[in-house]
Parts: structure tokens; C-alpha cells; sequence
């Protein structure tokens, strides 16, 4: 008779997407990756758009996988990934195409025009939202402004994979509010800004909280007999709110996080939004936490930068991440520093290029492109990433009244020690590193605590027993190699 629950996490990233189980020796936690597969958006006709196709085969290549391996039954399945994007649905549930990316450029003008119609410092007072070309209102609007029937429904990324494995069309609540049509008192959607845009508050999904039970999976997959009884849970949705909520810590004292991916969040947990007008210039945002509570936080390109870097050298001089950030470390302290709100390193494609334009612009010297220069690029980025952690900390002292006595790293550029460093010292504050894979141990701490509400439910301090628990066992299953490539 199992006495815990045996749980498959989907994590789906916008550079790999990541299936893994969570089974049991005893009382000990054991978790598995079973199936990880690269991610990328690809330019179509139509634009920049994500390979739906590809995505969901991998998902279920990767569930099946989990089915033979957990002969004792797999209790629930929970999905989280990257906000924004969403999925047209037809009259028979299926997509009417494949979804667009948020790196497409369509979104900066159809913000433009949204923003002739509702002002950016109107919509960030009404939504506490940071103002974003990729926010899903402005791709609403890009829908609207090309011409495109409006009135189908949509659901975001996350959910549509969980509604393609049998749930209802649902919007998570901490993906919801990343959408920017959230009204952050009702935490529900604003029926004004819908209306004010003329955007079909109909084609809009039913919102839930994190740790909703869906259903059982499609009848074909619980065939399977590891799925005869699975249930699919929405955990918190968002990527970042499952990370933050994979840290497994409950200090008395304020504390700080930044989750170190594709993209780099810097912020804190807090009781309610800060939605003042400084806090918009600054471009802080205001997003739904797992367990209740606001994410405060600033986004800036993370490791999309080097990412982006070490494709452009790859076929001429293909470095690792392990030994470029350790000759960047070795390298001499870089001259200026990179503007990384620069809306052209948010753009695919030859990144050291863009890199030395905007420096040409800014007055300083181009950074030599070819191997030799890569870790002159890599240091740059990393300085330029801790002096914007830095100032990034100074400004939730400021607005949020709120004084975090250490920053706690999550995601796979926790693992650079060298940026580490540079943080502490930028910031002035004590860094800790956290689960690499903090997303699936939210994910997976998130769908465990519903599985238990008699103990406590979704509270923080059970979610984060919880992810204290899976934290080791993921640390364990990254030193003993248990995760499969």
C-alpha cells in the first residue's frame, strides 16, 4: 500500500522541456528525469512560432515512460511552463494553429496601438502588470489588429497541455495574472480593460486557483494502468511561481529570490501589490505567488544572452558553459557595462553582434568576435547582470518598503558561482543557491501538498516542508547521475 504520493511533473521551458517522476524507497523521496527535449521557436510564414507538434509528442513520450516505469500507479500529473503564449482552440477542442512566440514583432506594435487606446501608466495602476510587448494583452491585441477571429477561445501554454491530456480549459491563477487582464483585487479578469480593448471576454478561460484538481487524463492514456486512476492538477502554472515556491525555506526574516534562466527575475514575496507610478517606471511587476501573496519582481534577459552567444559560435569555436564561466572569470573586468533592457537583446540571432552594436552606440569598444573573445562577452554579460541585481534590490528597498537579508538563486544559472559572487557583491547580500530545478520541485511540492491537504493544504509552510524534502532528493539524483539525458 503506497503511502506517499508517486507524481509526474511536466516543465516546459522555452529552451528544454523536462518530463520527471517522483516515486518513493520508505518514507525517502526519489526523483527521476525521464525524458528532457530541446525547445526553440522556429520563423514560419506567419511569423515566430513555437513547435506545438513537437512539444506535446514529447510530453506524452515522456508520460508513457513514466507509466512503465511507476508499475505502483502514478497519483497525479501537474504542468507548468513559461506565461504569455496561448493556444487557439476550434470548435472540437483542437488547435486552430500553432502558437506565437512572445519574441515576435508583432507584439511591439500591437502595444503601441493598445497603448493609444489605454496609456501604459493607466494599465500598469489598474494591473500592477510590468508594461512588456510579450504580455498576452498586447497579443490579444496583435490577434485583433491582423484581422483574426477573436471570438475563439484561447488558454495558455501550461494549460493547454494539462486540457490536451484531458482537464477542461482552465487559466491558472499565477499564469493568469501574467496576462496582463487581471484585476490584482477581484483576482479575477478585469471586465474593463476586455471591454476597453474590445477583446472577447467570452474567448477568455474559467480562472482557477494553484492546486486545482482536473479530472482524470483522456481515456486512451489510462488505458495504461499506471494512469487508471491519475488526476491532473494545475500546481502554480507559471514557472516562476512553482520555482519560487521550490524554495524551502521559512525565515522569520525578509528574503529575496532570483530565479536564473532564459530570463533573470529578481524580487520578493510579498503581502500585497505595489502598483505606485515609480515602481512602473522602474518596471517592477506584480504576479500571483503559489500559496498566496504577490511576486514582486523586475524581468531582464538572463542566460538567453550567453545561450544566444554560444550559439552564434558554435560551429567556429563551440565552448562549454563550465569552462566559459570559469575563463570569464579569469578575464579582466569589462569596460561599461551592457543596457539590458535594450529591446534588440531580447530578439533571436547572432547575440555577440547585437552585443557590439549597442555598444558602438554607447561609446565603448566592440568586444572582438571569435573564441578567443568569448570570455570577454560571457564576463560582460555577468557583470552587467549582478550591477542590475544590485540596483534591481535597491529599488524593492525603496518601493516596497521591504529589506531582504539574503538573495536565494534558483534555476540553472544558480549553478554559476562566478555570477553568485558578483550578486553578493553587487547587492551587498548574503547569496544562497537553490534547487537548479527549483520549477519541478514546486511542481511537484505543489501537487504533494493538494494530495495532503489534511496536513495543512496549500499553506506556504506545507509546501515548503514539502520542497525541502524534494530538494535533497533532486540534489541527490543530480550527484548520483539518476537523471537521464
Amino acid at each position: 500500500m503506497k503511502h506517499h504520493p508517486v507524481l509526474a511533473a511536466v516543465d516546459l521551458g522555452a529552451e528544454s522541456c523536462r518530463v520527471s517522476l517522483l516515486r518513493w524507497t520508505g518514507d525517502q523521496p526519489r526523483i527521476t528525469m525521464v525524458r528532457r527535449s530541446g525547445n526553440a521557436p522556429r520563423q514560419g510564414e506567419s511569423g515566430l512560432c513555437w513547435d506545438l507538434p513537437s512539444i506535446c509528442r514529447e510530453m506524452e513520450a515522456g508520460l508513457r515512460e513514466c507509466a512503465h516505469l511507476a508499475s505502483e500507479g502514478i497519483d497525479a500529473i501537474g504542468v507548468t511552463g513559461w506565461a504569455v503564449d496561448y493556444v487557439r482552440l476550434g470548435r472540437d477542442g483542437q488547435p486552430l494553429g500553432v502558437p506565437y512566440c512572445y519574441r515576435d514583432p508583432r507584439n511591439r506594435t500591437a502595444m503601441e496601438a493598445a497603448h493609444a487606446i489605454l496609456p501604459a501608466a493607466e494599465l500598469y495602476a489598474r494591473t500592477g502588470v510590468q508594461i512588456q510587448p510579450l504580455n498576452t494583452i498586447y497579443q490579444l491585441y496583435a490577434d485583433k489588429l491582423s484581422g483574426a477571429d477573436c471570438s475563439t477561445p484561447w488558454v495558455n501554454l501550461p494549460e493547454y497541455l494539462l486540457h490536451r491530456l484531458g482537464a477542461p480549459r482552465i487559466a491558472e491563477y499565477t499564469n493568469a495574472t501574467h496576462t496582463g487582464l487581471i484585476d490584482p483585487v477581484t483576482k479575477c479578469w478585469s471586465d474593463d480593460l476586455f471591454a476597453a480593448l474590445e477583446l472577447d471576454r467570452g474567448a477568455a478561460p474559467e480562472i482557477v486557483p494553484p492546486g486545482t484538481a482536473l479530472g482524470p487524463l483522456r481515456e486512451d492514456l489510462r488505458r495504461l494502468p499506471a494512469f487508471s486512476e491519475t488526476q491532473l492538477i494545475a500546481p502554480a502554472c507559471h514557472d516562476t511561481a512553482s520555482a519560487v515556491a521550490g524554495i524551502s525555506f521559512m525565515d522569520e526574516e525578509p528574503w529575496g529570490y532570483i530565479s536564473s534562466g532564459t530570463w533573470s527575475l529578481a524580487g520578493m514575496v510579498l503581502p500585497e501589490c505595489v502598483r505606485s507610478a515609480e515602481a512602473c517606471v522602474q518596471g517592477f511587476t506584480n504576479l500571483g505567488a503559489a500559496s498566496g501573496g504577490i511576486l514582486f519582481h523586475r524581468g531582464l534577459p538572463g542566460m538567453w544572452l550567453l545561450s544566444q552567444c554560444l550559439e552564434a559560435w558554435a560551429e567556429r569555436s563551440p565552448w562549454s558553459v563550465p569552462d566559459l564561466i570559469a575563463a570569464a572569470e579569469r578575464a579582466a573586468c569589462p569596460e561599461g557595462l551592457l543596457d539590458l533592457d535594450d529591446p534588440a537583446l531580447a530578439l533571436p540571432g547572432n547575440m555577440p553582434a547585437r552585443i557590439n552594436e549597442q555598444r558602438r552606440r554607447m561609446g565603448y569598444a566592440p568586444v572582438p568576435e571569435g573564441r578567443e573573445a568569448a570570455p570577454e562577452f560571457a564576463g560582460l554579460i555577468f557583470h552587467s547582470l549582478a550591477a542590475s541585481y544590485g540596483s534591481l534590490f535597491g529599488g524593492i528597498r525603496a518601493l516596497a518598503g521591504r529589506d531582504p537579508k539574503c538573495i536565494r538563486v534558483v534555476g540553472g544559472g544558480s549553478r554559476n558561482e562566478y555570477l553568485n559572487r558578483l550578486t553578493g557583491e553587487a547587492t551587498g547580500l548574503l547569496v544562497e543557491r537553490c534547487a537548479a530545478e527549483s520549477t519541478t520541485v514546486g511542481n511537484l511540492a505543489i501537487q504533494w501538498a493538494q494530495a495532503d491537504r489534511i496536513d495543512g493544504g496549500l499553506c506556504a509552510p506545507a509546501i515548503a516542508r514539502r520542497a525541502a524534502m524534494l530538494t535533497e532528493a533532486m540534489e541527490a539524483a543530480l550527484k548520483n547521475r539518476v537523471l537521464r539525458k
